[in-house]
């Protein structure tokens, strides 16, 4: 039987999937992924999905989860059913974020997370969001609960990442493109590339969402899941 797998963002987990797991369809097994804990590359996570998640797959990635999507696109293409790319981006990483990771990964190791990812709550959630204490503080929880060892090599692993660019052409199930229409860490034109490299993905914009998504406009997120899934379920795939 096919699976649909979760894949979180960087030092997330299954919180930030939290609406979706509840409503996405009861008779579709989902499982939310851990490899971005247990490896140090994007390929090597990729790798792990296969592995843990014998059989066909139906992937969907929200950011560093996306990269790992399309990763696992390239290695086993036949494995996969439909994906579902959210808030990411298929180009490496640039000069300009590899400076600030590096910079940020400095801090990490110097016992100063909190302060940066406080920090960067601003950047991830869309402005009307970023006062919602209970919202903020959930993402605060589970970011900081992953520790600075997870900090550190997940940024490394996305500083790493290949560029997903060179393959999505190639791309032959059906892929849905999500983004935060205010997303100030992927922008809507990273999500436009995917979309306009992948032949017939469907591109659909959130209104008023920053880079999480999944948890600033969950109904809308999960109502387009739930749709696209119901279209994939019914082509066969």
């Amino acid at each position: 039987m096919t699976q649909l797998i979760l894949l979180p963002g960087l030092a997330s987990n299954a919180v930030m999937w939290q609406h979706q797991l509840i409503h996405l369809p009861a008779e579709l097994p989902v499982h939310v992924s851990t490899v971005h804990t247990r490896y140090d590359r994007i390929e090597a996570m990729a790798s792990a999905v296969l592995e843990d998640h014998p059989g066909r797959l139906i992937l969907c990635g929200a950011s560093m989860g996306g990269m790992v999507a399309m990763e696992v696109l390239r290695q086993a293409p036949q494995r996969v059913s439909a994906a579902a790319l959210l808030g990411t981006s298929a180009r490496p990483e640039t000069e300009d974020m590899r400076r600030l990771r590096e910079a940020a990964i400095l801090l990490f190791e110097d016992g100063r997370s909190a302060e940066i990812v406080r920090a960067n709550v601003p950047l991830a959630f869309h402005a009307s969001r970023a006062r919602d204490d209970a919202l903020t503080r959930t993402y605060l929880d589970f970011v900081l609960a992953a520790g600075a060892d997870q900090l550190v090599r997940q940024n490394r692993a996305v500083m790493a990442r290949p560029d997903a660019r060179q393959h999505l052409s190639r791309t032959n199930c059906p892929v849905l493109v999500m983004c935060g229409d205010s997303d100030l860490l992927t922008p809507p034109e990273c999500s436009q590339e995917i979309a306009a490299l992948v032949p017939g993905a469907q591109l659909v914009m959130v209104p008023q969402s920053g880079h999480m998504l999944t948890m600033e406009q969950p109904e809308f997120v999960t109502t387009c899941l739930r749709d696209w899934l119901r279209v994939v379920n019914a082509a066969g795939a």
